[in-house]
């Protein structure tokens, strides 16, 4: 029988977690994707910490207009920008086990215009 999509989902996530681990030169960009929002965490997975978190519920982003794609390319910029803030310049993108399409695209898209590096 098939997997359902969140199955799949969660096989994927299992499978890119076991490579990807964030370090604190290279620290790794989580992004979440519910059906509504869109969520993303630098993390260095050494320490166990999260170095920098935005969302599309942050008070500047929430008031923002548009489609679903437009607030997640907001997003990313506003990730880059907290990272810039932080030191940080590049990490290691995970995706959660969405397909890079649409709302992760554009959130990943956004996030190098604004200078941050995969």
């Amino acid at each position: 029988m098939a997997l359902s999509k969140i199955e799949r989902k969660y096989r994927i996530r299992k499978r890119i977690r076991k490579v990807s681990s964030g370090t604190a030169e290279r620290p790794r960009l989580s992004v979440f994707r519910s059906n509504s929002e869109i969520y993303v965490q630098v993390i260095d997975d050494r320490k166990g910490e999260t170095l920098a978190a935005a969302s599309s519920r942050d008070k500047d982003l929430a008031k923002a207009k548009g489609t679903k794609k437009e607030v997640a390319t907001l997003v990313g910029k506003a990730i880059a920008e907290k990272c810039s803030k932080a030191g940080i310049e590049k990490v290691a993108f995970d995706r959660g086990g969405n397909l890079y399409h649409g709302r992760v695209k554009a959130l990943a898209e956004g996030a190098r215009e604004a200078g941050l590096k995969f």
